[in-house]
């Protein structure tokens, strides 16, 4: 087993990455080096109880509650209005939402810096994300910053060690919902984003971007084959893709935390899933992406698929990304 970078060299990544500081410091790319090293480090001092427990001592969120129950309630009308064209179109959106938005956009660009694109295309990846059913940009890349910085440890949103049900979903439910906190945890973890006043925009948007994404689903149905098949557009195009994306999504953060191998010994319980791997579009190589996660590829041998990083790379190929962080040690980057 190979052992992951200590602490120091996870800085020195992490101060010289895609983020742009070796070439000129700002007051964003410095304001971003605060959160860089917190997650160079899988535990800091701030944490004094579990997240598990100041999120139950909060109290329910109920909104989040109503979404997630309200997609799945539609999703259970798939057997009734099925299709094959409003199964492709699923499939797509799967593909869409989960490879392009969440996995390169949310995760690989806007948490991790893996990779440099304009800003036009920065704020696409984030509206594609929103589509993906999972909030928006500015709480899921703080989230996720605050989990590798925990990870397996007090303060780790959603670590199996809190149960398994807890790290897939149901700390969702729990989330600190005063405005107040709200923002001290977007500022906290997400400063970059919190300043961008496009990306607070889409965050807005979330919630009207899905009705509009289900009235457009319910127009292309009934324009090629009428109310039933706008119905199984809408059920299978929006609420079946969600669920499908959500379980996929939240089984890297329950599944690839209990099952699977390690390749690098880190200090959090992540580990390399095939299944995911394969779902998830290249994200259920967990092991690796703890061990390095300023790496655009989370794949690390042959035959671990990293669909996603195929599409960095063609992103690469086209001028539409660059500085793509495709090296584990700064001594590697040129060879």
């Amino acid at each position: 087993m190979a052992i992951a970078p200590d602490e120091t060299e996870l800085r020195e990544l992490e101060a010289n990455s895609a983020t742009g500081l070796l070439d000129k410091y700002d007051t964003e790319t410095a304001d971003e080096s605060l959160w860089q090293q917190d997650c160079a480090t899988a535990m800091s001092d701030e944490a004094q109880l579990s997240e598990q427990q100041k999120r139950l001592a909060a109290g329910p969120n109920y909104p989040v509650m109503g979404w997630l129950i309200f997609l799945h309630a539609g999703a259970l009308a798939a057997p009734f209005f099925f299709s094959w064209e409003a199964f492709a179109v699923c499939m797509f959106l799967y593909w869409l939402a989960g490879s392009i938005g969440v996995c390169m956009g949310y995760h690989r660009l806007l948490t991790h810096g893996s990779f440099k694109v304009h800003k036009p295309m920065r704020w696409l990846l984030a509206f594609i994300g929103g589509l993906s059913g999972e909030g928006c940009a500015l709480e899921w890349v703080a989230n996720h910053r605050k989990h590798h910085a925990h990870s397996d440890h007090d303060g780790d949103p959603h670590s199996p060690r809190d149960g398994g049900l807890w790290s897939h979903m149901w700390w969702l439910g729990w989330s600190v919902s005063c405005s107040g906190e709200y923002e001290a945890h977007i500022n906290r973890w997400a400063p970059d984003l919190a300043r961008d006043r496009v990306m607070r925009w889409i965050g807005y948007m979330f919630l009207p971007s899905h009705i509009v994404s289900g009235l457009v689903l319910l127009a292309v149905g009934q324009w090629i084959g009428g109310p039933y098949m706008a119905a199984s557009m809408l059920v299978w195009g929006l609420f079946v893709r969600l669920v499908i994306v959500l379980h996929i999504t939240w089984f890297v953060n329950s599944w690839s935390h209990m099952w699977g191998y390690r390749t690098y010994e880190t200090t959090d319980d992540s580990r390399n899933n095939w299944l995911i791997g394969l779902l998830a579009f290249g994200e259920g190589w967990h092991n690796n992406h703890h061990a390095y996660p300023r790496m655009a590829a989370q794949g690390h041998k042959w035959w671990e698929l990293d669909l996603t990083y195929t599409a960095i790379r063609v992103m690469k190929w086209t001028g539409l990304a660059w500085d793509v962080v495709d090296y584990k040690k700064i001594s590697d980057r040129n060879k």
